[in-house]
Order: C-alpha cells, then structure tokens, then sequence
C-alpha cells in the first residue's frame, strides 16, 4: 500500500490523521490506530525526501563553459 504513496498523497494522509487525533473525539482504540496509521505515513514522507535529497546530491554541477 505505502510504496505507491508519493509524497504528497502521504502527507495529505499524514495531517488527516493528526487532525482526528487533535479533534479529541476518538476513542483510545481509535486514537491509537489513527498514531499507528499516522508513523507509517510519515516514515513514507521521511523515505520520499530522503530519495529526493540524495537525487539532488549526486546531480553533477552545470558546466559553466555551457
């Protein structure tokens, strides 16, 4: 399921579920899901920039002579 999230689809899951737990009307069981569901979509989030640094890291510099 994660590995087809892009990184904006994981976010916009992410902050869901930081809202429901904000709200305060889950149950304990509920809320403890909603953080459980919520990890997985941040180490998502974490794995996707990560790769988006290390791309931009091995990008070879511009050469100025063109």
């Amino acid at each position: 399921m994660t590995d087809e999230l892009t990184y904006e689809k994981a976010l916009e899951k992410l902050d869901e579920k930081l809202k429901l737990l904000e709200d305060g009307d889950l149950s304990l069981e509920d809320a403890l899901k909603a953080v459980d569901e919520a990890r997985v979509y941040l180490k998502v989030c974490t794995e996707r920039l990560e790769v988006a640094r290390h791309k931009i890291e091995i990008r070879p510099e511009p050469d100025p002579a063109g």
